[in-house]
């Protein structure tokens, strides 16, 4: 590995990202502290914060994630002062797959995002069902409560859309990609629909590269490319669980002129709109 090239992570079914180590071990002893202090078995606690029993046993023990506003709700009734507010950053980070983490912080501090897709569409732009369909896809099969994880944390990401100031967007994606039948005729015609939602978005461009163009400088795969508040950018590329991000500013200019000349290369907005509004017609 070079000095220029950063590893991230690797396989998913590293033990670092399964939902019961690290953080949540440390966040579920200190729930599980602060609760017993307070003289509180778990359905007394539960009642209070509006979970089952099952659901405090899982917290605590580090084998399910809280969403914020469980964390902020247990704080107040523990009367934790904080103690368990001030996990919250990470806590949300930990229901990422472990090679997407640095990625996802990244993402949630981007002032502009750029994404070239060849495969599927880019998680962003995801349906419920469509992610649902590509998490059953993976091979070995994740678990019922992995992909539940998995969906919350993508449908989180989401709030990109309604942030402000609002971040530019733009998004360049293969042809072969919105014609890919994943989890059916329905699921992917919701997609499309989604996608033209989106797309007409005033701080989202998406752009369809027709499989039948001459020229694509997309050859060597996806990629996307973040930029920070002052300019600073990073290049994030992801194949068979493995994640590496780029962060030298040379390479990263380089990846961001491809993504131009992608760009350039693809149908414009307006035509792709209509490109996968004859798709959806075609249906």
């Amino acid at each position: 590995m070079t000095q220029d090239e950063a590893v991230v992570g690797e396989s998913g079914n590293r033990a670092e990202d399964e939902p019961g180590s690290g953080v949540m071990i440390a966040f579920g002893r200190q729930l599980k502290l602060l609760r017993m202090r307070s003289g509180l078995d778990r359905a007394e606690f539960g009642k209070l914060v509006g979970y089952a029993a099952q659901s405090i046993a899982s917290f605590e023990q580090g084998r399910r994630i809280p969403q914020p506003v469980f964390i902020d709700k247990a704080d107040e009734v523990l009367d934790a002062g904080g103690l368990l507010k001030v996990l919250k950053e990470e806590v949300a980070r930990a229901q990422y797959p472990a090679f997407f983490r640095d990625a996802a912080r990244l993402e949630a501090e981007a002032v502009e995002l750029c994404a070239f897709d060849t495969h599927i569409v880019n998680g962003l732009l995801q349906t419920e069902d469509y992610m649902r369909a590509v998490l059953g896809m993976r091979r070995p099969l994740l678990d019922e409560e992995t992909i539940e994880l998995r969906v919350a944390a993508r449908l989180a990401r989401q709030e990109i859309f309604s942030r402000w100031p609002a971040p530019l967007l733009s998004f360049v994606v293969e042809e072969s990609v919105l014609s890919k039948q994943l989890g059916g005729k329905a699921v992917r015609r919701g997609q499309l629909e989604q996608l033209l939602l989106f797309g007409q978005r005033r701080n989202v461009e998406l752009q369809v590269m027709p499989s039948d163009r001459d020229d694509n400088a997309g050859v060597d795969g996806p990629f996307t490319v973040i930029t920070r508040k002052g300019g600073e950018s990073f290049v994030y590329t992801e194949v068979q669980g493995r994640s590496n991000l780029l962060t030298d500013g040379g390479g990263t200019r380089l990846v961001a002129a491809r993504y131009g000349i992608i760009r350039s290369q693809a149908l414009t907005p307006r035509d792709s709109l209509g490109f996968i509004e004859k798709m959806l017609g075609e249906l």
